[in-house]
């Protein structure tokens, strides 16, 4: 059995020589030990002292300079420029989070005060607040090595909710995971967090993965990765375990997008060049890439085909994160040309021996694809499947068989919108943002944003992996009856003088409690 791992590099088409021990049973038995240890003393920092946290974490990123872009493009594969920006929105997301703390209303602190007097009954006196769930368990993606790594919006919204975490390296980046984690720990002991508030760990998702998940003192699982590596995952945290725990895991999806006619005749060349990008952004290695395309047979649809497959010929051969990425794309898009009643469109040639993607364009008909569940199955790549609907009736039917996505997008005038009002609240049924002349791939990192979806696109379609809100996920209610002050948490005793807004008998106020 191997002892270290090594990240391969589809760059250099050849294994880093770095290599990295694999955490042993005792490395891992203290990690788990240290973060259980850590769980109330760092739940009870001060949101300003988590928010200093956060902001030192960002610093200490920002500090490792080209060391660390160089690293991830050797890793990844993915161009400075990418990466650049990347960081950027990773230190962003860290700064929000902070910012969030700061303002200290995300955690819901409400008092409802006694009324002794209250007839029939007395009502005693009742605060709530969110508190942090405990330690948690982040599983890094590999196409986004900073912003859904070590770093990202799992690890910064969990450590914003005062929980310690303990992350899985990503076997595809593992010199990345390694300075990103030297980072954080840096910036614990600068701003004198507990002793486990953080650690990272080396091994494989099977093992070590499996591991951590079922183990009792691990409370909440962040995961961004494949369906079947996801509900792995979520059967040992729900199923397996003494004790289930929730698992806010982002697993699969094809990001429809509805062309409606009137629009597409006007603009056909504009949106397929838009759809091209969106489909090869990043070589198709994005959460949002359109796999799916929805339109009525009509001569506005035809051209529109023939235009995206132009551009999509076009389109040079790029490199992709990974060789098991790469193969898998191959497999399941030869797959998806092989199935009955697919046609091609356009197909570029296979270049896996370089570990490198063609896009692809294919066709079906509505009534085979509603026929057909495999073909909802996600293509990790630049590939697109456009569906063709002999009608509106079609149209419609094809949408309610759609399973949950992150994203769905509908291309239509104003008029076409409202006409087909329904399609649109159907399509709301099935995915976590609804986007209106635009393509799907791009998440902004802000106060509204939700990038979540029902099933399989995540398994909780109630919350969302980036912005604020993405924090709740790691704290749960808690209510304190009749509490004395000075064991209260700070953000609900009378003083407030933290000075956050709280809802008091049914009033949001920042005043203190009389």
């Amino acid at each position: 059995m191997s002892t270290s791992l090594q990240s391969f590099s589809t760059l250099k088409g050849a294994y880093i020589p770095t290599t990295f021990p694999i955490s042993t049973a005792a490395e891992v038995e203290q990690v788990l030990q240290d973060a259980a240890a850590a769980s109330i003393p760092f739940g009870k920092k001060t949101f300003i002292e988590r928010a200093e946290f956060l902001e030192a974490i960002a610093d200490e990123i920002m500090e490792l300079g080209d060391a660390l872009l160089e690293k991830t493009l050797e890793e990844t594969a993915l161009p400075l420029a990418r990466l650049t920006g990347e960081r950027g929105r990773t230190c962003t997301q860290l700064k929000l989070y902070a910012n969030l703390l700061r303002n200290g209303s995300w955690c819901d602190a409400v008092i409802d005060t006694a009324m002794p007097e209250r007839q029939p009954l007395p009502r005693a006196d009742l605060r709530r607040i969110l508190q942090p769930i405990g330690p948690v368990l982040v599983f890094g993606a590999s196409n986004f090595p900073y912003a859904y790594s070590t770093a990202g919006g799992d690890t910064a919204s969990a450590l914003a909710a005062g929980c310690p975490v303990i992350v899985k390296a990503h076997e595809s980046h593992l010199g990345t995971s390694e300075l990103v984690a030297k980072a954080v720990l840096r910036a614990a002991e600068k701003t004198g967090m507990p002793k486990g508030v953080f650690a990272s760990l080396v091994g494989t998702g099977p093992i070590l993965g499996q591991q951590l998940a079922a183990d009792e003192r691990i409370q909440a699982i962040g995961f961004t990765g494949s369906y079947k590596a996801g509900m792995a995952l979520y059967t040992t945290a729900t199923q397996k375990r003494k004790t289930p725990i929730p698992v806010y895991a982002e697993m699969s999806s094809i990001n429809p997008v509805i062309l409606l006619p009137e629009l597409l005749a006007q603009k056909t060349a504009f949106i397929a060049a838009a759809l091209a990008g969106s489909i090869c952004l990043g070589v198709g290695q994005f959460c949002t890439s359109p796999g799916l395309i929805f339109a009525l047979d009509d001569e506005a649809t035809q051209s529109f085909a023939a235009e995206l497959a132009t551009a999509l010929a076009a389109v040079l051969p790029a490199t992709m994160l990974n060789p098991q990425i790469c193969n898998t794309y191959y497999a399941n898009k030869k797959q998806l040309v092989n199935t009955k009643n697919v046609k091609i469109l356009f197909e570029g040639s296979e270049l896996s021996e370089v570990f490198q993607a063609t896009p692809a364009l294919l066709q079906t008909t509505a009534l085979h694809f509603m026929a057909n569940p495999s073909l909802q199955k996600e293509i990790f790549g630049p590939c697109s499947l456009l569906v063709v609907c002999k009608n509106q009736q079609e149209l419609y039917a094809a949408i309610a068989t759609m399973e949950g996505q992150l994203t769905g997008s509908v291309y239509g005038s104003t008029e076409e919108l409202i006409q087909h009002q329904q399609l649109v609240d159907t399509l709301q049924q099935k995915v976590g943002r609804l986007i209106f002349n635009n393509v799907p791939t791009g998440v902004e990192v802000c106060n509204a944003i939700v990038h979540g979806g029902p099933f399989p696109a995540t398994t909780d379609a109630r919350t969302t992996s980036v912005g604020p809100e993405a924090i709740r996920r790691f704290a749960r209610p808690v209510c304190y009856q009749d509490c004395p002050e000075a064991l209260l948490p700070l953000y609900l005793r009378n003083s407030n003088k933290a000075g956050i807004l709280r809802l008091v008998n049914g009033i949001l106020t920042i005043e203190a409690v009389a």
